[in-house]
C-alpha cells in the first residue's frame, strides 16, 4: 500500500501460524477492500469456511487438496480475476465526462455509461479543477462556448450532449442488426431476456436480443443480489448482466443496444419488428421480455422538474459514490429499496427509508431486514410519505407527512424512489 501498489486477490490458508486465514482476511480487507478473497480449507474446517462468508466476506473457499488444478483451482482464480478486472479502477486513461452534478442531462449520460459497464471518469466542472481546465481548453480549441455534458474520448474527439445512440456508436456498442431475418428475436435485455438469448443461441437458433438501454435491465443496477441461486456470497447486478452477456455471445447470439422497438406486425409466417430509426427485421419467433418500468411518485408538488437533479427513480452503483457524507432519503419498502439502502450507507452519512406501512417485514426479504436493523446509519421511518419537494435548480428539501397527517420539512439533496413498477408494454 505504501508503494501505491494494488492487490487483486488474496489466496489464504485457514491454518497458519499466528492467526487463522479468516483473521488475516478481516485485517487485509480494511487495506484492500476491493481485492477478491479465497480461503483454503481442509475438510475439518468447513464450518469456519461457511462462517467466513459473512465474517470476512470471502468470495470463494477451496477444499484441499484441489487436484487436478486445471479443473479445481485455475478456473476459480481466472473467474475471480476477471470479476476484479471488471470493477478495478487503475490510474485512469479512458473516457471522461465533463458535466454538472445536478444536471439531468449529465446524469443521463453517467447512468447510460454505468448501465453498460463502460468505465469513465466523472469531472464536475463546478467543483473539480481539472474538469474546469478541460472545459476551458475545449472552448479555446473550438472557439465556441461548449456546454456540458461533454464526453471526451482517448483519441482526442468529443461529443456534446449526445443521444444514447450517438454515444453507443462512438464507444463501439452494436446498434444495428447484422441481417434482416432471424429465427428468434427477443425484445428486452433483462435477466429473462438474456436467459432466452442464451437458450436460443445454445440450440443453434439465429438469435438477436434488442435492448433500449443496457443489458441487465433494472436488475443490472442492483448493488448486491444475495438470493440468486449459485452465488452464496451474492453478486452485483452488473456482474450478473456481464456474465449473462458473455454467455449469450459465446453461443452466437447478437445483442443490439440501445435500440428501441416501436411496433410489430404479422405477415404470413413471419413477425416484423419496426425500430425507432425506421428499419425493420423479420423473424419466426418473437419473445417480448420488456419487463417493467418504475412507477412515478404522483401528487407530489414540484417533483417532475427535479428528476435527475436530486430526485431519482432507481439508482445505479455509480450514484452511491456521489452520496459521500450526505443524508440520503429512499422511498420504498421492497427489496430494491433495501439493497440500495445497504449500498448507499457505505458512503452516505445517513440513509433514511420512508415507508407507508408500519414495518419493513411485510414487503422485504428477511435477510435485508436483518442487515438494515443491524446498521447504525440506516433509519426506517414508518407510516410516512413524501408530500412535497423544494428546490430551484436542485433538490434542497422535502416535506414528509405521517399517518396522523403531521408534516415536517427536512433538508436533503438526494431522494431515491423505489415504489414498485408496472409492465413496460405500452409500445
Amino acid at each position: 500500500k505504501l508503494r501505491n501498489e494494488t492487490c487483486a486477490l488474496f489466496l489464504v490458508d485457514q491454518r497458519m501460524p499466528g492467526m487463522t486465514g479468516v483473521e488475516f482476511l478481516e485485517h487485509a480487507i480494511e487495506i484492500f477492500p476491493e481485492a477478491k478473497r479465497v480461503l483454503l480449507t481442509a475438510y475439518a474446517d468447513s464450518d469456519a469456511a461457511i462462517n467466513s462468508i459473512n465474517k470476512a466476506k470471502i468470495d470463494y473457499y477451496l477444499m484441499k487438496p484441489w487436484e487436478p488444478p486445471e479443473d479445481n483451482l485455475y478456473p476459480v482464480l481466472d473467474d475471480l480475476s476477471e470479476d476484479w478486472l471488471a470493477s478495478n479502477r487503475p490510474v485512469f486513461d479512458g473516457i471522461r465526462v465533463l458535466g454538472l452534478r445536478w444536471s439531468p442531462d449529465s446524469y443521463a449520460v453517467r447512468n447510460f455509461l454505468a448501465q453498460n459497464a463502460i468505465p469513465y471518469q466523472w469531472l464536475d466542472v463546478e467543483s473539480n479543477e481539472e474538469g474546469r481546465k478541460l472545459l476551458e481548453y475545449l472552448n479555446a480549441k473550438e472557439a465556441s462556448n461548449v456546454k456540458p455534458p461533454i464526453i471526451l474520448f482517448p483519441d482526442g474527439s468529443h461529443l456534446d450532449s449526445p443521444t444514447n445512440t450517438q454515444l453507443a456508436e462512438k464507444i463501439g456498442l452494436r446498434t444495428h442488426t447484422q441481417t434482416r431475418y432471424y429465427d428468434l428475436v427477443i425484445v428486452g435485455g433483462g435477466p429473462s431476456g438474456l436467459a432466452a438469448a442464451v437458450y436460443g443461441g445454445s440450440e443453434g437458433l439465429h438469435t438477436v436480443l434488442v435492448e433500449s438501454q443496457a443489458p441487465g435491465g433494472q436488475a443490472g443496477m442492483s448493488a448486491n443480489i444475495e438470493n440468486y441461486l449459485g452465488f452464496p456470497s451474492g453478486l452485483t447486478g452488473a456482474n450478473l448482466a456481464r456474465r449473462a452477456v458473455t454467455q449469450a455471445l459465446r453461443f452466437g447470439a447478437e445483442i443490439i443496444n440501445p435500440q428501441e422497438v416501436t411496433g410489430i406486425r404479422v405477415d404470413g409466417p413471419y413477425r416484423y419488428l419496426r425500430f425507432a430509426d425506421g428499419t425493420e427485421i423479420r423473424c419466426q419467433v418473437l419473445l417480448i421480455s420488456t419487463g417493467v418500468s418504475y412507477r412515478k411518485l404522483e401528487n407530489v408538488s414540484g417533483i417532475d422538474r427535479l428528476v435527475g437533479a436530486g430526485v431519482y427513480y432507481g439508482a445505479s452503483m455509480a450514484d452511491a459514490a456521489l452520496c459521500k457524507d450526505q443524508e440520503v432519503f429512499i422511498v420504498g419498502a421492497a427489496n430494491s429499496a433495501g439493497q440500495a439502502a445497504i449500498h448507499f450507507v457505505r458512503y452516505a452519512k445517513k440513509v433514511v427509508m420512508l415507508i407507508r406501512g408500519p414495518s419493513l417485514s411485510n414487503a422485504i426479504s428477511q435477510y435485508l431486514v436483518d442487515k438494515i436493523a443491524s446498521s447504525k446509519n440506516i433509519e426506517v421511518w414508518p407510516n410516512t410519505q413524501v408530500s412535497e419537494v423544494f428546490g430551484e435548480k436542485r433538490l434542497e428539501s422535502i416535506s414528509i407527512t405521517n399517518s396522523a397527517n403531521k408534516k415536517k420539512t427536512v433538508p436533503t439533496n438526494l431522494l431515491f424512489i423505489f415504489i414498485g413498477a408496472k409492465p413496460r408494454t405500452d409500445w
